[in-house]
């Protein structure tokens, strides 16, 4: 039976099987994020040389599972949330076929709890690239075939309740943005798990003995997922990043159809990145790596940078309209900083621009990326564009979707606060660190970066065991930032009292300022004039800043690339 209920505070349709659905795949992504994050803090604890906590093999099973929880279950479950909130939820509408949604989330769960169990059984240290000839049990494969064939069901329900909607007239016009970035990630996620399916098909017969595998197509095709599969959370949090601004501050869209084409530009480019894996591949040709590795390339990162003007300009335009409009920063110096879902956006927002896009593009670029791919150079950018990007802009939605579909005060909200703070500095710090490290050529996977059991032992400067340390000690903080996170979300789930209408329109403790006020939408003609004559200088000042540090960065790489490469 169909029923829906009111958000008292947005004014949207919520269909209760939506709802449901929207909970379980939240919550369960909040576990394996748990899971993720204890395997961390051991691994911060054994790459920091002083103190090099576990040993080979746990080092790698560990590996195997952070990577796993981190990168595929935790991010897709909670991305499947956010495709139940931006199809059902927003465009007022009843959740298509429920009980395939169901279905496609018991696969996942059972999937995930398939390959975890085989990996800490030790019966899978394959890392999470599992390259063949490394060889895991059956049932590790089995688990991700599962898990991947439940979130395209998920997936394939976001496109039937679009047709439902439209067939319905639930909503007017386009779709709404948040909407459209969320449908750019399910095509995304389509294109990826169906190459998951050519690859993990075959490599399953392959550990049941029935076939024979060829390591270079498993590597090609592998990427098509394995990197692919983080374009998803690229779109996805993005669309979050729209949907944070317009809640916390009343953030607008500055141009819909500019917006939109960033999106689009996503789908077209952004898996080409995968590219940067191949590069000393043989079945692959020097034309189309330097294709993927350079214009290709260039095209998807000028979508994000689309994005990065976008939504904070639309963060100051939003504030702007509010009344702060003196000089070029009271905007942001009098944004709502204690609110965990505004500073998890500009956090998310700051460390994915200026730490994970920067270090991205130079990394990416094939001269660059030969010397720099298998060292620690690479975990420090993508754990500052997958953490500290995608994992805090969901950290900030759960806070709104706490109170807003799960009907939940935030549990001690003063620590929620915080949270944010704790975990954006333990990222930022670690991923400079590891960084650093990598590029004094530390290597990205190894378990003891000295080599001390080689015949010859490597011997890195003394510098590199200060950056080893500050990966350490950023990963404690981050850890601690993680853990707050998940007491915060049970004890809300599972241990709060469930909110009336009224309690949530009148507020109280434990409500983000956009649940108990939510920002206006629309304004007068007067103050729109207003704020199209002041424009955004303050964001531009800042996307100024964003390309020094760019250029600066960029070239001193091929300054030192230069150094390396005589030409004689």
């Amino acid at each position: 039976m169909i029923s829906f209920r009111t958000c008292p505070v947005t004014g949207l349709k919520i269909e209760s099987q939506a709802a449901s659905l929207l909970r379980w795949h939240a919550v369960t992504a909040v576990v394996h994020f748990l899971i993720g994050v204890c395997a961390a803090l051991l691994l911060a604890l054994t790459r920091w040389q002083a103190v090099h906590l576990l040993p080979a093999d746990w080092y790698y099973r560990i590996l195997t599972a952070h990577g796993l929880n981190m990168l595929i279950f935790f991010i897709i479950f909670f991305e499947m949330a956010v495709l139940y909130f931006a199809g059902p939820i927003l465009l007022n509408c009843r959740q298509p076929a429920p009980k395939l949604g169901w279905l496609g989330y018991w696969l996942m769960l059972i999937g995930a709890c398939t390959t975890n169990y085989f990996v800490f059984a030790g019966k899978a240290d394959v890392l999470f690239t599992s390259y063949v000839p490394l060889k895991a049990h059956p049932a590790y494969y089995l688990g991700i075939i599962l898990f991947a064939v439940g979130a395209l069901i998920s997936t394939l329900l976001f496109f039937a309740t679009l047709v439902v909607a439209r067939r319905e007239k639930t909503y007017t016009g386009s779709i709404p943005l948040v909407s459209f970035g969320a449908l750019t990630a399910a095509i995304i996620a389509v294109i990826t798990l169906v190459h998951g399916a050519l690859i993990y098909v075959p490599t399953f017969f392959w550990s049941l003995g029935w076939m024979q595998l060829d390591p270079e197509v498993y590597r090609m095709v592998f990427w098509a997922l394995g990197h692919s599969s983080q374009q998803i959370n690229v779109a996805a949090h993005v669309s979050c990043w729209y949907l944070l601004a317009a809640l916390t501050v009343g953030g607008v869209v500055l141009n819909e159809r500019v917006s939109r084409t960033a999106f689009f530009l996503y789908v077209l480019f952004i898996s080409m990145a995968s590219a940067h894996h191949l590069l000393v591949d043989p079945g692959v040709g020097p034309a189309w790596k330097v294709w993927n590795t350079s214009y290709a390339m260039y095209l998807a990162v000028l979508a994000s940078m689309v994005h990065g003007f976008t939504v904070p300009a639309g963060i100051e335009t939003g504030q702007r309209l509010r009344g702060f409009t003196q000089g070029r920063f009271q905007w942001l110096t009098r944004a709502p900083w204690g609110d965990p879902g505004f500073s998890a956006l500009w956090l998310s927002l700051v460390i994915f621009g200026f730490g994970g896009g920067i270090t991205g593009v130079v990394i990416g670029t094939e001269q660059i990326n030969i010397i720099a791919h298998n060292t620690m150079r690479l975990p420090g950018h993508f754990h500052m564009t997958v953490v500290g990007g995608t994992a805090l802009c969901f950290m900030g939605v759960t806070y709104y979707l706490l109170p807003l579909i799960f009907r939940k005060r935030v549990a001690f909200y003063k620590l929620a606060q915080i949270q944010p703070y704790l975990f954006g500095a333990g990222i930022t710090l670690m991923g400079i660190a590891m960084t650093y490290a990598g590029t004094f050529g530390v290597p990205r996977r190894h378990w003891d970066v000295s080599f001390t059991h080689a015949p010859f032992p490597v011997q890195f400067p003394p510098v590199v065991d200060l950056f080893l340390a500050a990966m350490g000690v950023g990963g404690i903080l981050a850890f601690l930032g993680g853990i707050s996170y998940c007491l915060i979300a049970v004890a809300s789930v599972f241990f709060g009292k469930t909110l009336s209408d009224e309690e949530i329109r009148s507020g109280g403790p434990g409500l983000p300022p956009g649940v108990v006020r939510l920002p206006r939408q629309t304004h007068s003609q007067e103050q729109a004039d207003e704020a199209h004559r002041q424009g955004n200088p303050g964001t531009v000042v800042l996307v100024v800043i964003f390309f020094v540090c760019f250029v600066l960065y960029y070239f001193t790489n091929w300054k030192v690339l230069s150094m390396l490469w005589k030409v004689g």
